[in-house]
């Protein structure tokens, strides 16, 4: 009986649990900004005790559905309404403009000169001088806008015109051929049984991961070659 409890309470936290990540939206996990970074903790340890309170498990059940639809009226409320999604996220900071660094922006933000620089070096600005404007988001990013002439040259700065580059679609993974996606391409598995012989692979069943881009060039990741060695 009490295993009973135990398996109804986590089954019942985690199909709520996924109930309201559902109705927030992928944003929750994509982008936290500040009522995110609440909610999603809120939410997380009311679906813990759930999961764990086996007499009065309709108490964190509730608490969890007003959570859940608290946070979307917000979100609702926030689309609708910019001054009032000032108000709950914040605005972006320019913290750097014109190789000048404001500190008085930078101490409202709560962002100290190490983590500003930190965050420079993981987007590949490692001298500042290569900075001309720096926009500390609600969201706890940096954005960066480069000094012209000190960005990569372009295609268009060179005068040049590349065609366009699409998304190659999955036609196997693990094996399996992805029947919708090589429609999508418009090839079929007669057109990827021969490409696989091309490339000395005898079935679909030795491939890893298979690629098919906008020009019908297939890449394979074999089930071989993807198997780690051991030491």
């Amino acid at each position: 009986m009490e295993f009973a409890k135990i398996l109804l309470s986590a089954l019942l936290s985690y199909a709520a649990l996924f109930v309201a990540a559902k109705l927030i939206g992928r944003k929750q996990i994509a982008q936290l900004d500040f009522m995110d970074y609440i909610t999603g903790i809120t939410i997380g340890s009311i679906a813990a005790e759930l999961a764990t309170d086996l007499e009065n498990m309709w108490k964190p059940l509730v608490a969890l559905i007003i959570y859940a639809l608290l946070t979307w009226v917000m979100m609702l409320v926030g689309l609708h309404s910019p001054r009032s999604r000032k108000f709950l996220n914040g605005t972006p900071a320019i913290v750097m403009q014109d190789g000048r660094l404001y500190r008085d922006v930078m101490k409202k933000a709560k962002l100290d000169l190490s983590e500003l620089m930190v965050m420079c070096r993981q987007q590949g600005y490692f001298d500042l001088r290569d900075i001309h404007t720096a926009v500390f988001e609600y969201n706890g990013q940096l954005t960066i806008l480069p000094v012209s002439a000190r960005r990569p040259a372009t295609p268009q700065d060179m005068k040049l015109h590349p065609p366009q580059e699409t998304i190659a679609a999955e036609v196997i993974m693990d094996g399996r051929i992805l029947g919708e996606n090589l429609k999508r391409m418009g090839v079929d598995e007669s057109w990827l049984t021969a490409q696989l012989h091309l490339q000395g692979v005898r079935d679909a069943r030795e491939v890893y991961l298979g690629l098919c881009d906008a020009n019908k060039c297939l890449t394979l990741y074999t089930m071989k070659a993807s198997q780690c060695k051991a030491e």
